[in-house]
């Protein structure tokens, strides 16, 4: 049964499931798979080389679905920050409504974006944040606890704690990001007053996911502990998997004397990251994944696995709202 939350009308999507945006992950073959399910699929702007490179996969995926999809833009510090305008200019120009952004100073990118209609979910790991985020005009927070992979955040508040604080405090919708993989953590998150939840680990873990099966069959065989908390000492804390590299990383960066970043810049390169997913070998280089890994035990396909969530889902509300009787029944 189709669910409707101010998410499913707001993008046009049957399941409130958002893929989210990953690296090296967010193309078309996955973006495409979750819409046709009934999820919002996501393509990642920034894993294309160039702006002409995204336009070339929106219109990819518009082959492969004729569902609602939409575009990350993570703007992340760095010494040669690409063209984040140029990126959000081709999503306007190619029509795609919906865009999730996250990162630093994201102002003129949304205000680009919000000047054309265009949908804004916008992740955030604070409510100090997300009430920034707010101001820019955004539709829909997503609300990102420190189980989450890739960038947790300095504050380490997990959902539980975090979503009745969104709940409590914000005037906007929002989603629920971190940590979430089955049925059960949907009814979970639409319990804490969520309209949605949004999932990246676990899609990681499909067949339509264009990544090594080694890695998807690393992601089955680890359990909630495998995962690493790196670069702290520079405030730019990331949840990794667990490897040789990470182990190495985290003990330059608890024993050096310097504290240059410089030291630990080979251990986490993005460009050997990308390798882990072509090459299939875990520990050749950084990856992302959320403590989420420990509930993940197959590789289904997404139409599949959207599915058997939406199934879950409502079984378990089903089952809470059962356990309401009458007092005249007791």
């Amino acid at each position: 049964m189709p669910f409707n939350t101010k998410l499913t009308r707001a993008l046009g999507i049957k399941v409130p499931i958002v893929q989210g945006g990953m690296q090296w992950v967010g193309y078309a073959e996955l973006a495409s798979a979750v819409s046709n399910a009934g999820g919002l699929g996501i393509l990642t702007a920034l894993t294309q080389p160039t702006p002409e490179d995204l336009r070339k996969e929106i219109r990819k995926c518009k082959t492969m679905t004729k569902k609602p999809f939409g575009v990350n833009i993570t703007l992340l510090p760095s010494m040669n920050a690409p063209d984040y305008g140029a990126y959000a200019q081709v999503a306007i120009d190619e029509g795609i409504r919906i865009v999730e952004t996250a990162g630093n100073s994201p102002g003129p990118v949304i205000k680009q974006l919000k000047a054309v209609g265009t949908i804004i979910l916008h992740k955030c790991t604070t409510i100090r944040h997300a009430q920034s985020a707010i101001n820019l005009g955004v539709d829909f927070l997503s609300i990102d606890g420190f189980e989450c992979a890739g960038h947790v955040g300095e504050t380490d508040i997990t959902n539980f704690i975090l979503l009745s604080r969104a709940r409590q405090s914000l005037k906007v919708p929002f989603i629920a990001s971190g940590g979430f993989a089955d049925g059960q953590g949907l009814a979970a998150a639409l319990s804490l007053g969520a309209e949605g939840i949004n999932m990246g680990t676990r899609f990681m873990c499909t067949i339509e996911a264009p990544i090594h099966q080694n890695i998807k069959e690393e992601i089955v065989r680890a359990q909630e502990t495998d995962t690493e908390l790196v670069l702290r000492r520079w405030k730019n804390t990331s949840r990794l998997y667990k490897n040789k590299v990470t182990e190495a990383a985290v003990k330059i960066e608890k024993e050096s004397k310097t504290g240059k970043f410089e030291e630990v810049a080979p251990y986490v390169s993005g460009k050997r990251g990308r390798e882990v997913f072509i090459n299939g070998d875990p520990d050749y280089g950084v990856w992302t994944a959320g403590q989420v890994i420990g509930l993940i035990h197959d590789i289904p396909s997404c139409d599949e696995l959207v599915k058997r969530i939406e199934r879950e889902a409502e079984e378990t509300l089903n089952k809470a709202s059962a356990l309401i009787v009458p007092a005249s029944k007791l």
